[in-house]
């Protein structure tokens, strides 16, 4: 990426209060190199600004957006309901959720014709990885990141197992 000026993924949080969530797709994005805007509307105190941003943001140049969400989680739905471009929903586990399960089941019970891509709770890493797996399509650059990322994801597990095999107990048989 040699333009950092201008955004292809835009993340969305209903509250600033997500941060510590959404935080982990920012990393991500920003590991890949992958310029992206981070927002804190809510669908219920701003509709809209998040109609404004939401219509606008293909206009922008943002290619994906995740859209993070706790309790009744109408963000993302919102979002998608303006625009053309991939939503990719996290439900967040909030002070006002019931264990994350409400805000999932807002985020993935989407309407036909107004689809709402989904991670788990508290997901918001998958949805950067899905994020960057969206525009490595169109992203050499990208496209080698994600499969360096994926090797370094194989390396560490083949390396725990390994690590597991140390391990001495009277009654292993492997």
């Amino acid at each position: 990426m040699t333009n950092n000026t201008t955004p292809l993924v835009s993340i969305y949080m209903g509250s600033a209060s997500d941060m510590p969530i959404m935080r982990k797709a920012a990393e991500f994005l920003n590991t890949m190199q992958i310029p992206f805007e981070i927002h804190a509307l809510s669908a219920h105190r701003t509709p809209n600004l998040v109609a404004q941003f939401a219509s606008g943001a293909e206009e922008r140049g943002i290619k994906v957006i995740i859209a993070g969400a706790g309790g009744a989680a109408h963000l993302p739905g919102v979002i998608a309901a303006y625009t053309v471009l991939p939503v990719i929903g996290v439900p967040i586990k909030s002070s006002n959720s019931i264990e994350g399960l409400d805000s999932l089941l807002s985020i993935l019970q989407m309407p036909s014709g107004i689809p709402v891509a989904t991670v788990a709770v508290d997901g918001a890493q998958n949805a950067a990885i899905l994020a960057t797996q969206v525009i490595a399509q169109s992203d050499k650059e990208v496209l080698a990141r994600l499969h360096a990322f994926k090797t370094q994801l194989a390396e560490k597990v083949v390396k725990a197992n390994d690590d597991l095999q140390k391990e001495k107990f009277d009654f292993r048989v492997n």
